[in-house]
């Protein structure tokens, strides 16, 4: 018997209705020369520090570092585990071989291959590797098969990223709570966690400590038109009150007069497809879903075959998906109203969605193309953007045309500009779906107070800015209004998401935020659940949808020194270096010397500290 196991039931039911394996028994499924069983996610993880050494049990600053000489892995002290396991110990014992079906990513390699060596399994393993749970993608998939050993650094990587969380979050929570908890209450540290809830805290603290600045901006309304004074680069308006009244006073008894009208032409391309944190973004801002909502609701999509794989990186398809792109659009077909400008045509192939280079293990979420029914509201929410993104990024560029006008009364400049969309093109499939969101409008906002187009390209052809002549001249209401500069927002889930992808820099261009994924914090697979860790260990709270830290959080971060703990950019490059080993360009065992000795030298440096500080206790509320 060839023995598969999946990593959940549903997907071994999937797996096992294609091979023809119908006969249900205990803890598998049998038939046509196949036994197909299932995990329910880890079976298995690492020794507890007391597992290696009865000295470990204690909590005892005398005793750190941990750090066993080699470390093992147990099963989970779970019933119910522990009988699926022994039904999978027993067929793999007896299999002919193995075909590890797990989820096709870093996560999914360490889990089975964690059960295989518990279950001492020692037949020749091979590796479905596929990317949605379609009849035809098992299939496929099954045609594919590689050798397990191909996969070798995938698991190193997976096993470096395990060793290194222990290591790190086992010694330093140890570390810090008996050194600052007085006792009272346990300090938890983490290699993402912590850098995460310091970009929050540095936030907080830019917002608390910020002091307005106050400056005066000159308009004047000429035609209905608001013109703005044209300032030197970096200034808002007037520096002093006195400065913006003499310039006021200098204008207000002369004409204005038009000294120019440039037009421009422009074309803004359809958005990219989602990667996990995109569609998380988007549907924190859309619908303010938390990131564990939306990878639960996009999660159910993909076991219900209407997407494909989540937890991926990339927002690009590899060259290989193209030709079956028209048979996805097939499938779509509550969206066939928004398809009229690609039907009848071939779907045009660019390297903006398509590029081979952009794609390692897996491709950029997209429908498979099986007609979606029987969604819950949540679930068609998140279905309804994927669908549209997909459908959008095959129509033409959105065309627009940008009007400038500038002004001159006396010595002061003034500019309005405005906007006018030509062709809707992509924006036309986006209409609905832009019009629930409250919080990005469509296509930027004019300047000079006149107004922007209607979201979801309503209202495309309706001039933004009357016709002006150069040279016309005219009376005019000029005004000085005094403003101050304002703080940095606090974070969103969407905003921290972002910030934890391009470890803390603020980045809109998606190009460059695709060269710093490389050293993003976390993984996008995992994001979600560290967001959801600082609510539980009352580190961060939530007002709205802004994130703010607890007294506890603050404090927390304020203790720690050693800057390699709460630092997104130092830990980001640590996130390089497992990508690396994936890559078979980093050795695991210098991870292994190197995690080793920054864990030594943390202990050492917060064991010299004799400062008398202590964190407050925030009790959380259920």
């Amino acid at each position: 018997m060839i023995v598969c196991i999946a990593e959940k039931p549903s997907v071994a039911r999937d797996i096992a209705h294609v091979l023809g394996a119908t006969q249900q028994k205990d803890g598998y499924m049998e038939g046509g020369g196949y036994q197909v069983t299932w995990t329910f996610g880890h079976l298995c993880e690492l020794k507890e520090p007391h597992e290696y050494t009865p000295l470990w049990k204690t909590w005892s600053l005398g005793q750190l570092p941990m750090i066993p000489a080699r470390y093992g892995i147990k099963l989970k002290a779970d019933k119910g585990v522990e009988k699926q396991f022994r039904i999978i110990e027993q067929l793999m014992q007896n299999a002919q071989g193995i075909i590890n079906c797990g989820d096709a990513g870093q996560e999914g390699e360490l889990i089975q291959r964690w059960v295989m060596q518990k279950a001492r399994a020692t037949c020749p393993v091979k590796r479905l590797w596929i990317s949605s749970l379609t009849e035809d993608a098992i299939r496929e998939g099954f045609q594919h098969l590689k050798d397990q050993s191909e996969y070798q650094s995938l698991y190193e990587a997976g096993l470096m990223r395990a060793i290194g969380d222990w290591t790190l979050g086992m010694n330093a929570t140890r570390l810090y709570t008996l050194k600052y908890g007085a006792n009272r209450q346990v300090l938890s540290i983490g290699r993402v966690q912590t850098p995460t809830l310091a970009l929050i805290v540095r936030r907080q603290q830019e917002i608390e400590h910020f002091v307005p600045v106050p400056y005066w901006v000159l308009t004047t309304v000429y035609r209905d038109v608001t013109f703005s004074a044209v300032m030197e680069e970096g200034d808002r308006g007037y520096r002093t009150r006195e400065e913006g009244e003499r310039a006021l006073a200098s204008i207000r008894e002369l004409p204005f007069t038009v000294t120019a009208v440039q037009k421009k032409k422009g074309a803004e391309g359809p958005p990219r497809l989602f990667d996990l944190t995109s569609l998380q973004v988007e549907c924190n801002k859309k619908y303010g879903f938390s990131a564990d909502t939306t990878l639960q609701l996009i999660q159910s999509l993909y076991e219900k075959k209407f997407t494909t794989y989540p937890r991926v990186d990339t927002t690009f398809l590899s060259d290989d998906i193209y030709p079956k792109c028209p048979q996805i659009m097939n499938g779509l077909r509550a969206y066939f109203h928004l398809m009229d400008r690609i039907k009848g045509k071939p779907l045009p192939k660019t390297k903006k969605v398509f590029d081979n280079s952009k794609v390692t293990d897996h491709h950029a979420i997209i429908p498979t193309g099986v007609v979606a029914q029987g969604l819950s509201d949540m679930e068609m929410k998140v279905y309804d953007l994927v669908a549209r993104r997909f459908i959008a990024v095959f129509h033409p560029d959105c065309l627009f045309t940008t009007t400038t006008v500038l002004g001159q009364v006396a010595e002061v400049q003034f500019r309005a500009t405005g906007k006018e969309i030509t062709d809707p093109g992509w924006r036309v499939v986006m209409a609905a779906a832009n019009a629930a969101d409250s919080d990005e409008p469509d296509a930027p906002a004019a300047e000079g107070g006149t107004a922007s187009p209607a979201k979801g390209g309503q209202g495309e052809n309706a001039p933004l800015l009357p016709s002006f002549t150069k040279g016309e001249s005219g009376p005019h209401t000029p005004d000085l209004a005094e403003k101050q500069t304002t703080p940095p927002k606090p974070y969103t889930e969407a905003t921290l998401l972002r910030a934890m992808e391009t470890a803390g820099k603020t980045v809109e261009d998606d190009e460059l935020r695709d060269a710093l994924k490389e050293n993003g914090i976390g993984r996008p697979s995992t994001r979600a659940a560290i967001i959801e860790t600082l609510f539980k260990r009352h580190y961060i709270r939530k007002e709205r949808k802004s994130l703010w830290a607890t007294p506890t959080g603050v404090e927390l971060i304020g203790l720690i020194r050693e800057e390699l703990l709460k630092s997104a950019e130092l830990t980001g490059i640590w996130e390089k270096k497992l990508r690396q080993i994936e890559r078979h360009e980093y050795e695991p065992a210098t991870f292994l010397g190197e995690l080793k000795q920054m864990v030594s030298d943390i202990v050492m440096t917060v064991l010299r500290d004799n400062a008398p500080r202590r964190v407050t206790v925030e009790v959380g509320k259920k």
